[in-house]
């Protein structure tokens, strides 16, 4: 006789030590358990702001943000026209701001973007606040095989103001970025017990040596600058993120991963090359992973501000004779159609990332349809932190509304960010300095 046998969703395997893990979700669970899709959340930044020429010039068609509507729908610019097969995925956010943006230095946009912390602030006994990322993160960890991935075009945390990082850990540490796709690629899907195990030695090794050096410094103090101090710190951080990863890897180890298609990845690509290689390439690492449910939270810095890094060359590479900083302060007409075009050619990447997102199926819909994508710069046009250009497409399984261009006079960044988290299920009282959910209209279920 056959018998109908069903796992409890909180079954779990227990080893021979006495350790536990959670299993992933298997058939025997029951359909309402396979039912529940991931709910993912990615964001990407780029530097500099996004073009918005000056009326007099008389190329508004080339403006970031829409133009006005037409027959009930607002006109994509030519600089994000190719977004245009997605209409209904995705929706433009103006008026956006972070109130302490104006009173801080121009230059630590980025490092706010996703944490509208007041940074302005010298008695702060941390520089920054958790990003948005992370709050994810700490949500919904306990299901996947990593928290997080944090990517950057340059690898590592920056310096403050000049960050190369958007992620900032749940005490505001900033979390150092990867930058290297075949390290990513090894790291999320090419995991076995031995390279684990010799990964987590070199690690402890270098922990241990820091703390010393760390013990070292508070005998003495005064000899040791602030800066230095700060820059162990740093390294500290960074060594104990790195040892975060090993151990959550570590709990899944044996778990064998989804079957995928590798053979499309150009993992020798890197950001000397041709830029497009390298983003779709790092968009690639993305999508997999989200497919495969390795993470549910990604934050991908494509640019970083005031001409640091490699992707400050990348308009050069395009054929555009001046480099991204340089664009961005152009007050010539011919500078700002160049800004725009460069505008151009990172929505053609976006465009190739939401395609990898719809080819992913989960068993209610695409991995975009599950996944809520924020895309934006910390300031309109350098320097301005008003009117934040932002993007945010997928989440219609999340209630999300799309083909809308919305602005509502000015809007703090906080009230979308929490839309956002209330979005995924995430029942934070707030975020920053939020004061309620914002965008409504968009973030239906907010």
């Amino acid at each position: 006789m056959k018998r109908n046998f069903k796992l409890d969703r909180r079954a779990f395997l227990k080893g021979t030590a006495g350790a536990t893990l959670a299993l992933p979700v298997l058939e025997a669970m029951g359909s309402e358990v396979l039912e529940v899709a991931p709910r993912r959340f990615c964001a990407l930044y780029t530097a500099n702001g996004m073009s918005l020429p000056q009326a007099k010039h008389n190329i508004d068609e080339w403006s970031w943000f829409p133009r006005l509507k037409k027959d009930g729908h607002f006109l994509f610019g030519k600089s994000t026209e190719a977004l245009s097969p997605f209409r209904e995925h995705l929706s433009f956010l103006g008026g956006l701001y972070h109130p302490n943006g104006p009173k801080s230095d121009p230059h630590v946009c980025s490092d706010m973007w996703l944490t509208g912390a007041p940074l302005q602030d010298p008695n702060r006994d941390v520089y920054n606040s958790v990003a948005l990322d992370q709050l994810v993160a700490k949500h919904t960890k306990h299901f996947c095989r990593q928290p997080s991935m944090v990517m950057s075009v340059d690898a590592g945390v920056g310096f403050l103001s000049r960050t190369g990082t958007i992620s900032y850990s749940l005490n505001g540490k900033p979390i150092p970025a990867e930058n290297n796709p075949r390290q990513i690629f090894n790291r999320l899907f090419r995991v076995d017990r031995a390279s684990l195990n010799n990964e987590r030695n070199k690690i402890n090794r270098r922990i241990k040596l820091v703390d010393a050096v760390l013990e070292n410094a508070r005998s003495l103090n005064k000899k040791l600058g602030k800066s230095d101090r700060e820059k162990m710190d740093q390294y500290l951080t960074s060594l104990n993120e790195v040892e975060k990863r090993l151990v959550a890897s570590e709990k899944w180890v044996d778990i064998p991963l989804k079957t995928q298609d590798y053979s499309h990845l150009k993992l020798d690509a890197d950001s000397e090359g041709a830029p497009s290689d390298y983003y779709r390439t790092m968009f690639d690492l993305i999508a997999l992973a989200f497919d495969a449910d390795i993470t549910r939270s990604v934050a991908f810095m494509l640019n970083r501000e005031d001409g640091m890094g490699i992707s400050d060359t990348f308009p050069i590479k395009l054929g555009i004779n001046r480099t991204h900083h340089n664009l961005s302060h152009a007050q010539d007409k011919d500078g700002q159609l160049k800004f725009a075009k460069y505008d151009q050619f990172l929505s053609e990447q976006l465009v190739y990332f939401f395609n990898r997102l719809q080819g992913y199926k989960d068993n209610n819909g695409s991995v975009l349809d599950n996944s809520i994508v924020l895309y934006g710069s910390g300031a309109s046009t350098t320097h301005m932190p008003k009117n934040l250009p932002t993007l945010v497409a997928g989440g219609a399984n999340m209630g999300l509304k799309h083909g809308q261009y919305w602005k509502k006079g000015e809007t703090q960044m906080s009230n979308v960010f929490l839309s956002i988290l209330r979005s995924m299920g995430i029942e934070e009282e707030g975020f920053a300095d939020s004061t309620a959910t914002g965008a409504r209209e968009i973030f239906s279920n907010a």
